[in-house]
């Protein structure tokens, strides 16, 4: 996990695909928590309709201005839109369903 690496795991594409990126910090015990359980969430609720672009900002630290990152791990979600924000290694299952809106409050 070094760099910038692209998953397409969308087999479909005209359904809605969900448009993920996770800012880390190289490979932090965070950093692979994060990675880990948002491939579980993926696999569980996006199967086949996510795309997933993991940045390191240790080796581009530039990318973190586009989506405003101020904390990592981050993972913002692009599509569908709104645009929307977790920070930690999303591990609070009900706090991360909620926040990218698969589950309602």
């Amino acid at each position: 996990m070094t760099g910038v690496w692209q998953s397409n795991f969308s087999t479909d594409m005209t359904d809605d695909v969900w448009e993920l990126r996770l800012y880390v910090a190289g490979q932090t015990p965070k950093s692979l928590t994060a990675f880990a359980n948002l491939q579980r969430f993926c696999d569980e609720y996006l199967a086949g309709k996510y795309r997933l672009e993991v940045i390191d900002l240790l080796e581009h630290p530039h990318l973190a201005q586009r989506d405003q990152i101020v904390a990592i791990p981050t993972l913002v979600r692009k599509l569908p839109e709104p645009m929307r924000k977790i920070i930690g290694d999303l591990s609070n299952k009900e706090r991360v369903l909620i926040g990218l809106e698969l589950r309602s409050r």
